[in-house]
C-alpha cells in the first residue's frame, strides 16, 4: 500500500504561482510513474501532468503546457507540480496519483491517490 499526501494548495491571484508537493509513504520503494489530476466543481477529473520513474520523462495536458512543470525527487519520494501564470480556470482540487504500470492520462490507470489539495485562482 502506498499513501500519498498533497500539500501546497491555496488562494492566489491570476498570474501568480504555486508549488504543489506530493509525498509518498508506505510501500514507496516501488518504482511508480506519478501523475497529477484536477477536478473543478461539477466537472470530471482531468489529467494535468505525469512523470515517469525511469528517465523522468514528462507529459502535460495541452491546457497547462508551458505553464506547469512536473518534477520528482526519487530520494525524497516526492513529486512536485509547479504552477505558473495561473488562470481562474485552473481553480480545482488537485490530486496526486501513482501507478506501478506506465503513466497514462486516464485516471483509471492509477492505483493510488492522495486526498487532494485545493487551488483557487481569483481574477
Amino acid at each position: 500500500q502506498v499513501q500519498l499526501v498533497e500539500s501546497g494548495g491555496g488562494l492566489v491571484q491570476a498570474g501568480g504561482s504555486l508549488r504543489l508537493s506530493c509525498a509518498a509513504s508506505g510501500r514507496s520503494t516501488g518504482r511508480y510513474d506519478m501523475g497529477w489530476f484536477r477536478q473543478a466543481p461539477g466537472k470530471e477529473r482531468d489529467f494535468v501532468a505525469a512523470i515517469t520513474w525511469f528517465g523522468g520523462s514528462t507529459y502535460y495536458a495541452d491546457s497547462v503546457k508551458g505553464r506547469f512543470t512536473i518534477s520528482r525527487d526519487n530520494a525524497k519520494i516526492t513529486v512536485y507540480l509547479h504552477l505558473r501564470n495561473l488562470k481562474p480556470e485552473d481553480t480545482a482540487v488537485y490530486y496526486c496519483a501513482a501507478t506501478i504500470s506506465s503513466w497514462t492520462n486516464d485516471q483509471k490507470g492509477y492505483e493510488y491517490w492522495g486526498q487532494g489539495t485545493q487551488v483557487t485562482v481569483s481574477s
